[in-house]
């Protein structure tokens, strides 16, 4: 017969990376900045290791793929080298991952415990115990195979030849080589026998074979003679004989006698050049593939998701009952099925978790869902459901037309939990679970904010004591102390020299005039706006006196306690898009002035990098589910009359992402449209740059019947029988209110769709006459909802009319330019917005527009506190009131947020406590551990 084709794994190879190179490179072409990614870990210096590295770097160079070389010293210990395991099995930019074996080390090494920490889903060399038991019971699209015996079954579909139903023989048992080849033939139908040295019929089995794999390490162990003719020889061996004819002494062969097994054979690898070029390509491949199944399994837009089928029960039962009754799913599911990687997830037990912000730098590059706000018409004191409306509406797009859908919500303050509201998490059937973890605490991120605006407040009257009553030189002694007869600024000190205009960083080179200036921050007591905060409803804290113990030498004051969610380190936490730019916008909070009229910030009190530390988990939001088994994203809840009144920057952005281009975030404004979804627009996506696609406006008959005269509506006082009865003429004359919030929503350029929440005591008259006049007012359109009652399903018409507004231009733009001067930014949303003839500025308010604008500040984004409970300024003026003039009282600074915020009429930022709070009915289970009286 015929001499043996010859199987070159060099030429095979080279279509095999040649291929590769091509597949990356369609991959980074259909996902932007995604490069698939290789790890090596090599411990020790072994030249015959750096030699293989080396081959295994230019390979990868050559296909695209980022390979990484990490190089521990032969000093490494199996702890060490177990920790560069963990903290590479957990990078999402690696894709594959391998340990370079021997492990060159003088500290004893387990290569089992090694190989195994290897996470299995990365393990491309396929030498984990996961990898190797699947592939010995058939996984093979489950598993990574050893990159020698996949490249010998390569090598073998070259000659076109079938392996199913022959017989085919392994010489060898090693997990490297010869046992994951015996399992590979056998699971691709071939019968297999393995042999090995205590084989006493070794020639008689090679015999029988058509196809023969040799991994002995025996040189020329494999006779000729003793191949089966037409045979596939696949030669796995180096190994050196002596030869006087080479220089070095010696040649390499295989463990098959090559010269006899050729004229025997039908096909034959030569050795070198045949399966050794082949392992190094398929380590390539095998990466690729991983590479793969990470952009299959993370991919945005192909959700896999399991969602909660709901048992509807009537009456609704309370809120807390129905929680109860849903069993949530882990929130380790949750992440990974909305595509996020564990280590970006940090878990506080099995239902909530907060998102490291590198979810968002991973996916930077993906295109962004669909932005929908839900907001309301002006409310009556109970509220019109915006939030109910928000989770219904999730869990309609998802769980009952299959979106990709993210909510982001506020986390709700601790003090109406305890005070007249109760819990805060939608309601019914259209609800965040479990409700005690999102209305209890949920991550600490309130209490951080509690801390580190309580730093603030402290280091502001700790330092006014200190300079009075202390020199200059006394003071500098101490805020630059000689530490081992050294003296040196702090980085945040150099940060107020420069900004003093003193280019100095030697501390014994400042002049007396300079450290007067470095030493003095001088507030004058009267400009402190920094109050301290308690998430406790406590009417008793609104004004107070400190500083009354004798060890503060009479230097006493009197100021005031806010509920923390008024805090400015909220609002900054709501409008932060990176840790960066949470730490400036701390560093720029303003405090006080000095009495020089200069704005003092919590940099020039140094506390900057405290505050920063404080935070640095807040900053990170906090990932929940619904009912129905969507996600949600918890984050931040700034008032929404002296703050915007809007969840976090970065929820919505991370959850963009998450959703891809198809998919939908839905986010909440708070109070009605003229106050939290002009906010939303002209500060949230000033500052974040998202644009919305639709706006979502929830009404209700109740508040339209308010708003047309009908009488006043108070918590806890049964409803009169205005709201309970059909009242078409006061609800017609209501719906001004309705039809001027349309049309403060469509002045922004957004597609506005009505969500009519309905009540049992509505009539069908009624909510078809809503519907019907939100229409003629420039609705897209207007839909009846009954989430509440029924869940997602009960908010499906209003999630379609959602998707099919989203499809239509959104020409969206803001309603004042910011380098406007104040005053015509005020005037502009006081006409624009509320219907107002014109402002008046008392004067007060006059005297603080001139100091922001001395001060810098003029050209922030305007955010007004006044009343939710009417367009106007006025609570009792319902409907939708023209021609009146809005009262400024005076002007505040949030600079760190970014705003300014004037005040119409007394805002309160501390609650008070009813006679009846709803602490009476909070109760502990001691046995269960439930918290019960939550509504």
């Amino acid at each position: 017969m015929a001499p043996a084709e010859i199987l070159s794994g060099k030429a095979v190879s080279a279509q095999v990376r040649e291929r590769l190179k091509k597949q990356v490179a369609e991959m980074k072409e259909k996902f932007p900045g995604f490069t698939p990614g290789l790890a090596i870990l090599q411990v020790g210096n072994r030249d015959d290791s750096n030699l293989y590295i080396n081959m295994k770097l230019k390979a990868a160079a050559e296909i695209g793929i980022s390979a990484n070389h990490i190089k521990l010293p032969n000093t490494a210990t199996e702890a060490e080298v177990l920790k560069c395991i963990a903290s590479l099995n957990g990078d999402p930019a690696i894709h594959g991952f391998i340990v370079q074996l021997p492990l060159d080390s003088d500290k004893p090494i387990n290569t089992e415990k090694i190989t195994n920490a290897v996470s299995p889903e990365k393990d491309v060399d396929g030498l984990s115990s996961i990898n190797a038991g699947k592939l010995s019971r058939g996984d093979l699209g489950d598993c990574f195979i050893p990159c020698t015996p996949k490249g010998c079954m390569e090598l073998i579909s070259q000659t076109g030849i079938q392996v199913a139903g022959k017989r085919a023989v392994v010489i060898g048992r090693s997990k490297i080589v010869g046992a994951p080849m015996h399992d590979l033939l056998l699971w691709n139908h071939a019968t297999v026998t393995t042999c090995h040295s205590k084989t006493s019929t070794l020639a008689e089995e090679v015999g029988k074979a058509d196809i023969l794999v040799v991994a002995a390490g025996k040189a020329e162990m494999v006779k000729g003679e003793w191949i089966k003719p037409g045979a596939i020889v696949i030669d796995c061996g180096i190994n050196h004989v002596p030869d006087s004819t080479k220089a070095s002494g010696k040649r390499v062969v295989g463990d098959v006698a090559y010269d006899t097994a050729k004229e025997k054979a039908s096909y034959i690898t030569p050795v070198p050049g045949g399966v050794g070029p082949m392992t190094v390509a398929m380590l390539m491949q095998s990466t690729v593939e991983s590479a793969q199944r990470f952009l299959e399994k993370f991919q945005p837009g192909k959700w896999n998701i399991q969602y909660n089928q709901l048992t509807l029960k009537m009456p609704v039962p309370s809120d807390i009952e129905i929680s109860r009754s849903c069993i949530p799913k882990p929130i380790d599911q949750v992440a990974k099925e909305v595509g996020l990687l564990p280590d970006e997830m940090e878990l506080y037990g099995q239902t909530k978790a907060k998102v490291q912000l590198s979810a968002l730098k991973r996916l930077k590059n993906q295109p962004d869902g669909k932005y929908v706000v839900v907001t309301g018409i002006t409310p009556t004191p109970l509220g019109e459901g915006k939030s109910t409306t928000t989770i219904g509406l999730v869990q309609a797009l998802g769980a009952h037309l299959h979106q990709n859908v993210f909510a982001c919500v506020r986390q709700p303050s601790q003090g109406p939990t305890f005070g007249i509201k109760g819990g805060a998490a939608g309601g019914g059937y259209s609800q965040v679970i479990p409700m005690e973890e999102f209305n209890l605490h949920l991550t600490g991120d309130i209490h951080a904010i509690t801390a580190a605006n309580n730093l603030v407040a402290a280091a502001v009257d700790a330092r006014m004591f200190h300079e009075l009553t202390q020199n200059d030189q006394a003071l500098y002694n101490r805020l630059v102390p000689s530490v081992n007869g050294v003296r040196k600024f702090s980085e945040i000190q150099i940060r107020r020299l420069q900004k003093l205009g003193i280019n100095k960083t030697d501390p014994t080179t400042l002049t007396k005039e300079e450290v007067n200036m470095f030493v003095r921050l001088d507030i004058d007591p009267a400009t402190i706006t920094w109050q301290r905060v308690l998430d406790t409803n406590d009417r008793f804290l609104r004004k107070i006196t400190i500083g009354q113990s004798p060890t503060e030498k009479g230097f006493s004051r009197t100021a005031q306690f806010d509920i923390t969610v008024s805090s400015e380190i909220m609002a900054v936490l709501a409008l932060s898009d990176s840790l960066d730019d949470m730490k400036r916008r701390l560093g720029r909070m303003v405090v006080a002035a000095s009495k020089r009229g200069e704005p003092v910030t919590t940099d020039d009190l140094g506390v900057t990098g405290a505050l920063a530390v404080l935070m640095k988990d807040a900053v990170k939001p906090n990932l929940m589910q619904t009912l129905e088994g969507t996600p949600v994203f918890v984050h931040a809840g700034p008032f929404a009359n002296i703050a915007h009144g809007n969840s976090s920057v970065l929820a919505d952005k991370i959850a963009l992402k998450l959703v891809g281009k198809d998919g939908f975030v839905v986010t909440e404004a708070g109070f009605g449209a003229d106050i939290g979804m002009e906010k939303f627009f002209n500060i949230k996506c000033r500052y974040s740059g998202l644009r919305p696609n639709v706006v979502v406006l929830v009404a209700t008959v109740r508040a339209l019947k308010m708003h047309g005269g009908g009488p006043a509506v108070t918590a806890g006082v049964p409803l009169p029988k205005e709201y309970t009865e059909e009242n078409l003429q006061l609800l017609a004359k209501g719906c001004s209110n309705l039809s001027k919030q349309i049309q403060n929503a469509r002045m922004f350029g957004v597609p506005v769709v009505v969500a009519v929440n309905a009540f049992k005591t509505d009539t069908k008259a009624e909510l078809a006459l809503v519907v019907q006049l939100a229409k003629e007012a420039g609705a897209f359109d207007a839909v009846e909802c009954t989430h509440w009652a029924e869940g997602g399903k009960g908010a499906v018409a209003l999630a379609q009319a959602v998707q099919r507004a989203s499809q239509t231009p959104s020409n969206f733009r803001f309603l004042y330019n910011v380098e406007l001067p104040v005053i015509d930014k005020i005037r502009l949303i006081a006409q624009q917005i509320y219907g107002a003839s014109d402002i008046e500025l008392l004067p007060e308010a006059q005297e603080k527009v001139t100091l922001y604008t001395k001060q810098g500040f003029g050209n922030l984004p305007i955010c007004m506190a006044k009343t939710h409970l009417s367009l106007s300024h006025d609570p009792e003026q319902k409907g939708a009131p023209t021609g009146f003039i809005l009262p400024i009282r005076d002007i505040r600074a949030s600079v760190g947020a970014g705003f300014l915020y004037p005040l119409v009429g007394t805002m309160s930022t501390m609650p008070g406590l009813p006679t009846r709070p709803c602490f009476y009915d909070i109760d502990l289970d001691p046995l269960s551990g439930e918290v019960n009286g939550l509504f």
